[in-house]
């Protein structure tokens, strides 16, 4: 039963005695205002059986169309089907009704012997019934071929079931359909009966009231697999299959879970808690103009309003995340050539207790640094990084022994130290440096006064130029990492957002520094999330495609084709799933929840969040026009 339903996409498990008298419990107490109280210790303690735990207040059943259930009313119905085909949608608009009911499904499985000789017997009786009406019409001097309509459909449906059971593969089943209805007024409660024999009569099925039979049609609703209504129908393995209620897969979690759209199949609003996943590491993909950064938006004002205590730590190369930071009070640092902000990439916290060594990883930093600096083809040689990591280690030195004034050391005194060393290829690296040091873009070679106190922290790297924003980028991804070690240590979450995060993927040794780093937030409380629009280039190497790998969350926008492909085959996306990132609009796409995928659309309502929210050229225009 298990594997059946995981071949529908639905996670099942046995429940467990207590689980089931949870279940049992919330059935026989409408409107969930009584806790369950129950361990199995309570029974020889107490002397009480399980029933005692579960059972409500009262019961009523003396009148012959409703009951009560302690102070509320209830009614047992069941479902007449009269059509010779059902739609698939009956029971998902029963269901999604804003009504406290019970959908009990009965389905008993027919020997297939006896169910070809049943149909068989009928076809003979419906063959006798032709024989005759064709005598009647003789006698009455019409002609005997012309039969009643009736008489026609029932022969013609019987050879089709005849024919189904024998060569299709079809199967015969008796099917008990129970509706309860559970309301706190009478009034209500017949409004509800009233709305649910609507959606049955659009589906030309009749809801008919157990008259006389509440009490027994109520024991059938409950989780026992005990049936005590006699009204079965006849249905064939396709008809029953239409009951089948796995639709769609929703995602709705209790706690403080965020807002994430509406699910595109039910229109049920979407709230995840990305925390209580494996790994809390999200992606947001998608193509040019598909609403990336308006998702990773709203995702932040979520998080800002409803979970308070958490820090949010935003890489904005372009600019495009300031004015909402500013709006909700935020910290904006903007990096550039003539800013008073610097963030010093040298900076280290060597008092803190960790499982990697500060240092190791510090160096591992600068190597990728370098790597960016020098450039070329081929990045740094094996003799350049030996270098490297020598005099990395000769500057911490008197840092590490506590000697000296604490103070973390500049760049400059890394290239200070590169020249004192005799291999030639120092000499190489450091002149590479030198324009980041004494030259004109020096603005890294600075002690860092920027103090990420603010709530939420927005750092703008939209000032520099394409290279300069490369190497901005990674310094800056380095001071997050250790802020979210900070504030890791002071018991608080961080969620990050790295925008083009696709621009740290090009150079080797940059892109393995973040698949460690991206790795290594999961275990620092912090919650990250990386926005990019070249799904190449995270499958640029085996390493780079650990991002994906340790990722359980995943937002998937409207995708160029040839990333289609790759993400198809990557993450085992169907045909159907594939058509929500073909050619969409914006904010509509594939939500990935560990191993939960929905289809989800967003109708963000037009207003002063939007407009925070939006880059779109269109409404920026709009906006600015109204003003």
């Amino acid at each position: 039963m298990t594997g059946n339903l995981k071949r529908l996409g639905v996670p099942s498990a046995p429940m467990d005695g207590q689980e089931r008298l949870a279940l049992l419990h919330s059935q026989m107490h409408p409107g969930s205002r009584e806790p369950f109280r129950f361990s199995w210790q309570d029974i020889p303690r107490t002397g009480m059986g399980t029933k005692d735990f579960i059972a409500p207040d009262s019961f009523d059943f003396r009148q012959s169309r409703t009951f009560r259930i302690g102070q509320y009313w209830g009614a047992a119905s069941y479902l007449q089907i009269l059509a010779s085909e059902l739609s698939d949608k009956l029971l998902a608009e029963i269901l999604e009704l804003d009504a406290e009911m019970t959908v009990t499904m009965h389905i008993q499985t027919v020997d297939q012997l006896k169910a070809i000789k049943t149909i068989k017997g009928k076809l003979s009786d419906i063959g006798k019934m032709k024989v005759e009406e064709q005598r009647k019409a003789v006698r009455a001097g019409y002609d005997p071929d012309i039969l009643p309509p009736d008489l026609i459909t029932f022969s013609k449906d019987a050879a089709e079931l005849l024919a189904d059971l024998q060569s299709r593969n079809e199967r015969m089943f008796l099917l008990t359909f129970t509706v309860i209805n559970i309301a706190p007024t009478r009034q209500r409660l017949e409004n509800d009966v009233f709305t649910v024999g609507g959606i049955a009569q659009k589906y030309n099925c009749a809801l008919k009231r157990l008259d006389w039979q509440q009490e027994q049609a109520f024991v059938s609703s409950l989780a026992l697999g005990y049936n005590e209504v006699e009204i079965q129908r006849g249905m064939t393995t396709s008809s029953t299959a239409i009951f089948i209620p796995f639709m769609t897969r929703e995602l709705r979690m209790a706690g403080p879970s965020l807002y994430y759209g509406m699910n595109a199949l039910s229109h049920n609003v979407i709230m995840a808690d990305r925390k209580k996943l494996k790994s809390a590491n999200g992606l947001y993909l998608g193509s040019t103009g598909s609403g990336k950064s308006f998702a990773a938006k709203r995702e932040i004002i979520n998080v800002f309003l409803t979970i308070p205590k958490d820090r949010i730590i935003i890489v904005d190369p372009m600019g495009e995340y300031a004015p909402l930071v500013r709006r909700l009070g935020g910290q904006v640092v903007e990096i550039a050539p003539g800013s008073p902000s610097h963030i010093n990439p040298m900076d280290i916290q060597l008092d803190l207790d960790d499982d990697e060594s500060p240092l190791s990883m510090k160096a591992d930093f600068l190597l990728s640094l370098c790597e960016l600096v020098v450039g070329g083809k081929d990045g740094l040689q094996p003799i350049e990084k030996t270098v490297i990591d020598r005099c990395v280690r000769l500057i911490y030195r008197d840092m590490a022994l506590g000697i000296g004034d604490g103070k973390p050391p500049l760049l400059q005194d890394l290239y200070e130290e590169l020249l004192k060393q005799p291999e030639p290829e120092a000499r190489r690296v450091a002149t590479a440096l030198e324009l980041y040091c004494t030259g004109s873009l020096n603005l890294f070679n600075h002690q860092t006064n920027v103090k990420l106190t603010s709530h939420i922290v927005c750092i703008v790297l939209k000032g520099l130029g394409e290279n300069l924003r490369k190497i901005a980028m990674h310094v800056t991804n380095d001071f997050v990492t250790s802020a979210v070690n900070v504030n890791f240590h002071s018991g608080v979450s961080t969620w990050c957002y790295f925008d083009e995060f696709h621009i740290l993927l090009r150079d080797a040794l940059t892109a393995s520094y973040f698949v460690a780093v991206w790795k290594m937030l999961r275990k620092k409380g912090c919650v990250p999330s990386a926005l990019t629009q070249n799904v190449k280039d995270l499958l640029a190497s085996r390493e780079i495609e650990a991002i994906l790998d340790n990722t359980d969350f995943m937002i998937l926008l409207s995708q160029a084709q040839s990333d289609r492909a790759i993400l198809a085959k990557q993450l085992g996306i169907s045909e159907h799933q594939l058509s929500y990132i073909t050619h969409s609009n914006s904010g509509e796409g594939l939500l990935f929840y560990g191993d939960v995928t929905i289809p989800f659309v967003d109708r963000f309502p037009r207003g002063e969040i939007y407009n925070l929210l939006t880059t779109r050229p269109e409404d920026l225009k709009n906006e600015a026009k109204t003003e």
